[in-house]
């Protein structure tokens, strides 16, 4: 049976410079000078936006490769976007999806379908819920 996938995320002495460390792979986190970081790493959102890009792609790619098509190269920009309502301010992303090799509209609609399906994207939209505890 898998193992739950874990993440341990050490803030250094460094202003924003954190250590991330994902089964045996080794990340680092940082925030951009002008938010007092050194800019050594993306910032937790940039990850963010990777992780759900990186989703969304490997879940096209594995349903693609169950139905025999050839999508090519396939390439998702998620962008975070901001608007100053009466509300004050509101955050939305949007998924942009290309295919190196031509799809139908049929198989567009599909794959737009199975987009919505990425395990992360539904983590973000509010499907996990999130338990924080301070040893």
């Amino acid at each position: 049976m898998a193992k739950n996938p874990t993440s341990e995320v050490k803030l250094t002495d460094r202003n924003y410079l954190a250590e991330a460390k994902m089964r045996n792979h080794f990340a680092v986190i940082d925030e951009p000078l002008d938010k007092g970081g050194d800019d050594n790493a993306p910032t937790p959102v940039e990850y963010l936006l990777t992780a759900i890009g990186g989703c969304v792609s490997i879940t096209l790619r594995m349903y693609a490769e169950r139905k025999g098509w050839d999508l090519g190269e396939i390439t998702v920009n998620v962008i975070q976007k901001q608007e100053l309502t009466s509300e004050g301010i509101k955050k939305s992303l949007v998924e942009e999806i290309s295919f190196e090799k031509e799809v139908s509209e049929e198989q567009k609609a599909k794959l737009l379908e199975i987009a919505g399906k990425c395990p992360v994207a539904k983590m973000v939209k509010g499907e996990t819920e999130i338990e924080t505890n301070i040893n």
